[in-house]
């Protein structure tokens, strides 16, 4: 505790970090007070037949996504997931198309570039999104409506008010990245997450003690320590790290001798972070989407099954999806050609494998590897609030089993911390843990 509070001490000493600190708080503060902003003309008190459309199914996650946005009809009620909609077709774009992949080749004046299209992409999401929220929410609330309005008449203001929502989540989201700790747009994601848990751990223990088959306290402490492992399992996976050595050849420079050192590129198990859970979780949304232009019940089979993220053709799909997703992002973020020829340029080699070509198949081979073992397991985490509702866990409460939600609070809690310690270590101070650094990746920015 005593050490706890040092560091808190030594974090407001710091100016920079207790001013980012302090703006981050704002612009949460800001996203937390929209999230209660209802559209102008609904009648928060008549929307409960949303809010129970939303608390089980797919609709619960879209609803967590957004920190309980979409079931108040708030101006922010389609969250940023359309701008993650958005960054998903470019990146899948910068794989197929030559003339994107040549932007990202340009630097700074390509990603600026590529940037600007993502918005204008998500803008084009938005006018598709919003109309379907609006008529799902004419069917399960129409009477929400005030008097004297027509739907009709509604739904163009409505649309670009609910554009123009997530449009301003996202800006929230760029200067919390900016000015603030972390990236913004992750933390908006996190905040949203966590909104939902003190509900839903009340929930849950409400019912373990209530219901005739609930198993009471022993029940829930079982679930809490299967929670606490869960956790740290995905701590461990999130921070491991494979090292491969790399020998530097000595050389002269001027009149001093340079190299000679044996140093290691630390190549992380799980070097995606969580970036291919949001994506699948994304693309998972897309029959939902699709779904809130008609009724449920009018709907393939298919389509009823995706809306049902317990069901098995979700979770394996759901799984598979997190798989490819990883594989793909960490071969667009790590580049083993290039290190290779960096290695080459700077006189370094790894002991035993030739310069160039050799090496950068080694190291390629050595991602393959350990990505593939992190993939499996991250997916298993995924699906795990499926397996948990066998044991009557309470849906809410379920998705802090494991899922999108606990990996995305685990890796941006991570990350988040791994900024505040190196402004900490860069001034001399103690870091957040006695026993060494942590290990974050900076989330990619999106």
């Amino acid at each position: 505790m005593k050490k706890f509070i040092e560091t808190l001490k030594n974090i407001w000493k710091i100016e920079d970090l207790r001013q980012r600190l302090l703006i981050t708080l704002l612009f949460v503060a800001i996203y937390r007070f929209g999230s209660f902003v209802v559209l102008p003309g609904i009648n928060p008190a008549m929307l409960s037949q949303l809010q129970s459309q939303t608390a089980g199914g797919l609709m619960s996650l879209l609803d967590m996504f957004s920190g309980g946005a979409f079931s108040n009809a708030s101006i922010f009620a389609l969250g940023i997931m359309p701008y993650i909609s958005a960054s998903i077709v470019m990146q899948l774009l910068a794989v197929a198309v030559p003339y994107v992949q040549k932007m990202q080749r340009e630097g700074e004046s390509g990603r600026k570039k590529i940037s600007m299209y993502t918005r204008w992409l998500t803008v084009a999401i938005l006018l598709f999104q919003a109309p379907g929220y609006l008529m799902n929410l004419k069917m399960q609330a129409g009477a929400a409506l005030a008097p004297g309005i027509s739907w009709s008449v509604f739904m163009v203001p409505a649309v670009i008010i609910l554009s123009a929502g997530s449009m301003f989540i996202l800006w929230l989201g760029e200067r919390i990245t900016d000015k603030g700790i972390g990236n913004g747009i992750s933390l908006i994601i996190m905040i949203g997450i966590i909104a939902r848990l003190p509900q839903a751990f009340i929930q849950e223990l409400t019912s373990r003690f209530t219901a005739i088959s609930g198993g009471g306290l022993v029940m829930f402490l079982v679930e809490i320590i299967i929670l606490y492992a869960v956790v740290c399992a995905s701590i461990v996976l999130v921070q491991g790290v494979r090292k491969v050595p790399v020998q530097y050849a000595k050389r002269v420079v001027g009149n001093q001798q340079v190299g000679g050192a044996r140093q290691y590129i630390p190549l992380k198990l799980f070097a995606a972070n969580v970036m291919p859970i949001i994506f699948a979780q994304a693309l998972m949304f897309i029959p939902l989407t699709l779904v809130q232009y008609s009724a449920p019940e009018n709907a393939s089979w298919f389509v009823r099954t995706m809306l049902d993220h317990h069901s098995w053709t979700y979770n394996i799909i759901f799984a598979l999806l997190i798989i490819a997703f990883t594989y793909f992002y960490t071969a667009i973020t790590l580049n083993p050609t290039q290190m290779a020829e960096d290695m080459k340029r700077n006189n370094g080699f790894i002991p035993g494998v030739k310069p160039g070509k050799e090496t950068a198949e080694y190291i390629d081979t050595v991602m393959s590897r350990i990505t593939l073992p992190g993939s499996l397991f991250i997916a298993f985490i995924a699906v795990m609030p499926a397996l948990a509702s066998l044991l009557n866990v309470q849906d809410a409460f379920s998705q802090f089993f494991g899922g999108t939600s606990l990996l995305i609070l685990v890796g941006v809690v991570l990350d988040t911390l791994a900024q505040i310690e190196s402004h900490l270590l860069m001034r001399h101070y103690d870091g957040l843990l006695s026993s060494g650094r942590i290990h974050g990746r900076g989330m990619a920015a999106y």
